[in-house]
């Protein structure tokens, strides 16, 4: 795969309280990613970017609320997000900026 397209697949970790908990839980990370991006090429970025290994990937499509401003209506746009499986003794840590 091309590094550059790996570099462009993640964009930010997705912080929640329910992140927290399946991360405790299921030792699962939750990513905000590309709308178009496919789980062998989030497996590979994460495994590029944080030197860990990956055990599985899923992905969610979330589908953008439906706001009101001054009566109109619209609607905000849609995203993915990937819940990533780290092998056993793996583990990320943000606060350090990268591997642990």
């Amino acid at each position: 795969m091309n590094q550059q397209r790996l570099m462009q697949v993640l964009l930010a970790p997705q912080i929640s309280e329910k992140a927290t908990y399946i991360a405790e839980k299921h030792e699962q990370i939750i990513f905000r990613v590309a709308s178009d991006a496919t789980k062998p090429e989030i497996k590979a970025a994460v495994e590029l970017l944080f030197k860990v290994e990956v055990e599985g990937v899923q992905v969610a499509n979330v589908k953008g609320k439906v706001k009101r401003f001054k009566g109109a209506t619209g609607r905000r746009k849609g995203w993915k997000k990937a819940y990533v499986s780290l092998k056993p003794g793996q583990e990320i840590n943000f606060v350090e900026g990268g591997n642990a």
